[in-house]
């Protein structure tokens, strides 16, 4: 945790406006709460590479979504998404005393079994998504205004200092 905790405040060192570093903090926390599981520091140093935002921060905003957090992230946009689209019951019923791995890979090698399984899981798919994008939205506006708000007064704060 100490981890994250000193990786956030590295961007209070940045030289740069509080504008563009909450912009690319922002943007971090946006692709980091995104549901492209997988991709979240590749699409977050890709997108500050192309909006020319400092791709360290960006970064930083992604580890808002870690190993520590992802779960309750995760579940809270499956129930966002289920309570946008309606949907009361997200996940189907499961035979756990049937799961074998011999049975998980053949859901996987059989096509049909395959588009099976994904309409099974459809609802929580989808409500994973839809609560995803509206989620990481909020968070990244939310985001934005709390760190250039911080970062105003750091660097005011600084600023006395110096003089």
């Amino acid at each position: 945790m100490a981890y994250f905790r000193d990786k956030f405040k590295s961007i209070f060192t940045v030289k740069d406006t509080p504008h563009r570093i909450a912009l690319a903090f922002a943007l971090g926390v946006f692709v980091g709460i995104s549901p492209f599981l997988g991709l979240h520091y590749l699409g977050a140093f890709f997108m500050a590479w192309l909006f020319r935002l400092n791709k360290l921060v960006a970064i930083v905003g992604v580890s808002v979504n870690n190993p520590w957090t992802i779960m309750p992230i995760s579940t809270f946009c499956i129930w966002i998404g289920a309570k946008m689209m309606g949907i009361r019951e997200v996940l189907p019923e499961v035979d756990w005393a049937g799961i074998t791995l011999t049975k998980i890979v053949g859901k996987f090698t059989d096509f049909e079994s395959l588009i099976s399984m994904t309409k099974k899981l459809w609802p929580v798919l989808s409500s994973f998504f839809v609560g995803s994008m509206l989620i990481c939205t909020l968070s990244a506006i939310a985001s934005y205004f709390i760190i250039q708000i911080f970062l105003a007064r750091y660097k005011k704060e600084e600023t006395c200092r110096i003089n």
